[in-house]
């Protein structure tokens, strides 16, 4: 099943505690948080476009992810259940009462909604940041279509501003850093941290990624790794953008238009 086209437009801002701007003189600037809380609602709307009652949604891990449990949490009585790729999302969405099932237990899932630390305009992806990034990768490798979600700050011409995330088993650390060194990068340990799989995450900063893929799949390959934080052999399909102007749409197919 393909999801229906859906426009959302934001035809007014408001101000923090709901005033509208337009009864103001000077328009305020939406704050971060505003921005994510527009994406998440511009995807919650989207995403019902995608699901029947017995439907299967994919929900990942983050702060603008958070904001989209929010909003697609009234509406929980159009879809069946969802698979959460961490522990922190399966609580916000029990405390919804959402209900969360085991991926094991899913076949088939019509959309995944996740965010990104940043993306390119190809729709390559770093992630991570939260530590999510290997049930991520599994949780959207079941879904049809993976919509990513992100504030205007987390698009970028080229990726490797933000420091790819390396998760892996805690024994082959050092023999990972070292084959990371010589890739051109500088691994640092994520301190005080385990992945919800038991593993540890190395932070590279410095890596020059010319070509997404052909990194991931490299990154991938050495003994040690269980997952970089690189999602470009399977990117995003479909991105949604909140700026100050409103959300807007990327994606594989359409290029930009605005929603």
């Amino acid at each position: 099943m393909r999801c229906r086209r859906h426009h959302y437009i934001v035809t007014e801002q408001l101000r923090p505690g709901g005033r509208s701007a337009s009864h103001t003189t000077e328009p305020s600037m939406l704050t971060q948080e505003e921005l994510k809380r527009n994406v998440a609602a511009a995807a919650a709307e989207y995403v019902l476009t995608c699901v029947q009652p017995d439907s299967v949604l994919g929900v990942g891990t983050g702060s603008t992810v958070d904001c989209f449990i929010d909003a697609i949490a009234i509406h929980r009585d159009r879809f069946r259940a969802a698979v959460s790729s961490s522990e922190r999302s399966t609580r916000r969405m029990q405390e919804h009462g959402i209900e969360v099932l085991d991926l094991n237990d899913v076949a088939d899932m019509p959309i995944y909604v996740d965010g990104a630390d940043e993306i390119d305009h190809g729709l390559n992806m770093i992630k991570g940041g939260g530590g999510a990034l290997t049930r991520e990768k599994i949780v959207a490798s079941v879904a049809r279509r993976f919509l990513c979600i992100v504030d205007e700050s987390k698009l970028v011409d080229r990726l490797g501003a933000f420091p790819l995330p390396v998760e892996v088993i805690p024994m082959a650390r050092a023999s990972v850093a070292r084959r990371l060194e010589g890739m051109g990068g500088s691994p640092m340990l994520r301190q005080g941290f385990l992945t919800d799989n038991g593993c540890e995450i190395l932070d590279v900063s410095g890596l020059e990624i010319p070509a997404p893929a052909v990194l991931e799949s490299h990154i991938n390959d050495i003994p040690g790794v269980v997952s970089c934080g690189l999602f470009a052999i399977s990117g995003a399909d479909l991105v949604l953008v909140s700026s100050q102007a409103g959300v807007r749409r990327m994606s594989r197919t359409e290029g930009r238009q605005d929603i």
